[in-house]
């Protein structure tokens, strides 16, 4: 409980009077936090904090490393910045010994600034000398923690770009044909069977790597630290990190296993404009990103690199890849879909290479000031149509079909008929593509006219549908023809059920093991969703474990 006395040794408030005193002692928190507890994290709600007694850190992630900016002892205080640009915290602050901190809520704050200009002045200016000092860390230059040489029609190197984006490391990728080579690499040139080549921060070289290799280099968790958990989550989309979110912070050991790097399909989507809370839209991997840092920090593990090699239903055993062996008492399967392959002339030969199935971020430097073409007419395609706009001369949506709103939202249709480098080709598909060491030239068909005509092509991008690739499950757990996992009531119709009680909403043939997000058959696709199944599947993990235990 926060008394008068322990607010007069604080400098800021020495010249206040008995009466703000107390009032600030009776609305303000008095945090008790242990070595290790955090203040406030990064990007938490702006506040005024002041230092009691013990020691803070103050901390920021940059590129994936946790890195310590200051301290501040006993007397000092922090929030000003975020006070003064209405901003959430730039770092965070975590007690490097047991500490006591009193928190000053913004509103009781301006209250008192009101009150006390004083206290206005020297929080102002303590706030420019700190704003300063962010602003220096801002300028330097950035040192990419991988440095790395490739074809630019590598597919090697292309999945080892998209690798080090999607899982937040800087890299920087330097082509051999690139005019400021022998300055930027400062080693000698490695031969085209060599590439890629990697020089990581502490100067190691890597010659054609694999990712899981490069993720154990960098600090990425790719081994489990315990030898049973109460949830395991396979997959790391929407779905499987709001299942690890809600895992975690409900006390289960919770672990998600990710074959790539977190975010799943939705990851690599330029911008989702219809998520709830993002006004402005926000994108695939920034969302993945604030989802995976929010399970870390609430306990949760994440594999990346490793997959299921199979689940042996009786004894809840999961091997993984690489031939480690974790039980698990219960399992949500959260894998997604994959993007559904075209079967055109070329399209196998140039994969990687000008023709890529979906679309991430890390695609768009290629295509500046080139014509790209995109096939599909679903909600992907057209974000993705958007976002290329602001690289490419020139997008071209071809869609098989004679109406592009019977497919897409209203929201995309009216952004895409207003973007004047946009066109939208109705009744038309690809029917051949066309290069030698990469995409140049693709045909397109006109449905409606019958004919034919060859377009040059600096990039396109397949975006059809997708399915679920489920045939390693074991056979107990039930699927439709396509692939998908059946859940709850659509369980008992296909006689897959003999147990006493009904299945749970999301749960599977076999008790304990549930499925949410696309890998679901629901008629429903949308990341909300999937979130909302991610979330709902520990409701019932929880139910089903103290099932097991009475």
């Amino acid at each position: 409980m926060l008394i008068i006395d322990d607010l007069r040794a604080v400098p800021l408030f020495s010249t206040l009077p008995d009466s703000q005193l107390e009032n600030l002692a009776h609305t303000s928190a008095d945090l008790q936090l242990r070595a290790g507890e955090y203040a406030v994290h990064e990007g938490g709600e702006r506040a005024l904090y002041v230092v009691l007694a013990g020691k803070m850190e103050v901390i920021k992630m940059f590129d994936g490393c946790e890195r310590t900016l200051g301290w501040r002892v006993p007397g000092t205080i922090f929030g000003e910045v975020p006070l003064a640009l209405s901003c959430p915290f730039p770092g965070g602050y975590r007690a490097a010994e047991p500490s006591r901190v009193m928190r000053v809520d913004a509103q009781h704050y301006y209250a008192l600034a009101a009150a006390a200009p004083d206290v206005a002045l020297r929080m102002g200016a303590l706030a420019r000398e700190r704003i300063g000092g962010l602003q220096g860390l801002s300028a330097e230059p950035p040192k990419p923690r991988v440095l790395f040489v490739g074809s630019r029609w590598d597919p090697a190197c292309r999945e080892l770009n998209q690798f080090l984006i999607r899982n937040q490391i800087s890299g920087d990728w330097i082509t051999l044909d690139a005019p400021d080579f022998a300055s930027r690499w400062r080693a000698t040139r490695p031969s085209d069977e060599d590439c890629p080549v990697l020089r990581l921060a502490d100067g190691t070289l890597l010659d054609r790597p694999s990712t899981r290799e490069l993720a154990e280099r960098l600090g990425l968790q790719t081994k489990p630290s315990l030898d049973e958990y109460d949830a395991l989550v396979i997959g790391g989309g929407p779905a499987g990190l709001a299942a690890a979110v809600y895992g975690a912070s409900e006390g289960l050991r919770t672990m998600v296993v990710e074959r790539e790097a977190p975010g799943g399909q939705a990851g690599t989507s330029s911008r989702i404009e219809n998520y709830l809370g993002f006004p402005s839209g926000v994108s695939g991997d920034e969302l993945a990103t604030r989802a995976l840092q929010q399970a870390k920090r609430l306990g949760a593990e994440i594999l990346v690199t490793r997959s299921v090699a199979r689940i042996d239903v009786e004894s809840r055993h999961v091997h993984l890849d690489g031939g480690d062996v974790i039980r698990a008492r219960t399992i949500i399967l959260a894998t997604g879909v994959a993007w559904r392959r075209l079967t055109v002339e070329g399209f196998d030969r140039l994969i990687g290479k000008g023709i890529y199935y979906g679309a991430a971020r890390s695609e768009t430097s290629a295509t500046h000031g080139l014509d790209v073409y995109l096939i599909g007419g679903g909600n992907s395609a057209g974000q993705a149509a958007l976002y290329f706009a602001g690289h490419a001369r020139r997008v071209t949506l071809l869609i098989r079909g004679n109406s592009l709103e019977k497919s897409m939202s209203r929201y995309l249709t009216e952004q895409l008929a207003v973007k004047p480098n946009i066109e939208v080709r109705l009744n038309a598909e690809v029917v051949g593509a066309y290069g030698e060491t990469h995409l140049t030239a693709i045909d397109i068909l006109d449905n409606a006219s019958a004919t034919v005509s060859r377009h040059d092509c600096g990039g396109l991008f397949v975006f059809i549908g997708a399915d679920a690739e489920t045939g390693w499950l074991p056979a107990e757990v039930a699927c439709d023809n396509r692939g998908y996992v059946l859940t709850g009531d659509d369980v008992v119709k296909a006689g897959r059920w003999s147990y006493a009680r009904d299945p749970y909403l999301l749960e599977s043939s076999v008790p304990g093991i549930f499925a949410c997000g696309d890998v679901r058959l629901s008629p429903v696709k949308r990341v909300a969703s999937a979130v909302g199944e991610g979330s709902m599947a520990i409701a019932f993990v929880h139910r089903y474990l103290q099932n097991v235990e009475r």
